[in-house]
């Protein structure tokens, strides 16, 4: 009958021990069991991330431009000295763009969660033909999915036109002529993703 009061009560300062050692979750502690007793330290931690990142950029960029030079006409002149001329018309027109996408940064807080070492446990002093066990498991799911849509117009409509010339009906006729026509186009378009 002795002894097994004496089991009895090792076993309830057993349980108080236990109770204390995961009270404070991720560490434990079993200190001075009795002889023939079983300790066990559990501990088991979960952690699941999450992570999202939906991103959608469109860029348009619509140039349009229309240069047209004048019109020359001599016509029905005794005598034209020189020259006749229209003007000269261009269209120059430059675009950049730079789009620049960066998700790295959403993947630190799995990355944190991902460390965790399961804390620390210690079962000492314990009495003879004890059974003493500390078992640590770490169970952590990261699932991150990137999804990024760019979506860029560059659209450059130019027209550039040169006069007519129009010289008749003259006795003495100098030179007549219309400006040129120039279109002038530069696009740059840069796009930088990181997930």
């Amino acid at each position: 009958m002795k002894k097994q009061l004496k089991r009895a009560a090792a076993a309830t300062v057993l349980g108080l021990s236990l109770t204390t050692g995961f009270a404070s979750a991720q560490s434990g502690t079993i200190d001075q069991t009795g002889a023939s007793s079983t300790n066990r330290i559990n501990h088991e931690s979960t952690s699941r991330q999450t992570v999202r990142n939906d991103t959608d950029a469109n860029v348009v960029n619509r140039n349009n431009q229309t240069a047209d030079s004048g019109d020359v006409t001599s016509n029905r002149n005794t005598t034209q000295q020189g020259s006749v001329a229209s003007g000269h018309v261009d269209n120059e027109n430059q675009t950049r763009t730079s789009v620049s996408v960066n998700n790295m940064s959403s993947h630190q807080p799995a990355a944190v969660a991902s460390s965790d070492n399961g804390g620390t446990a210690s079962i000492s002093n314990t009495g003879f033909n004890s059974d003493n066990e500390i078992s640590s498991t770490s169970n952590n799911t990261t699932d991150v999915r990137n999804t990024t849509t760019l979506n860029v117009t560059n659209d450059s409509n130019q027209t550039a036109r040169s006069g007519d010339v129009n010289s008749s009906q003259n006795t003495t006729s100098g030179s007549a002529s219309s400006g040129d026509a120039f279109n002038y186009n530069s696009t740059t378009t840069e796009i930088s993703v990181s997930n």
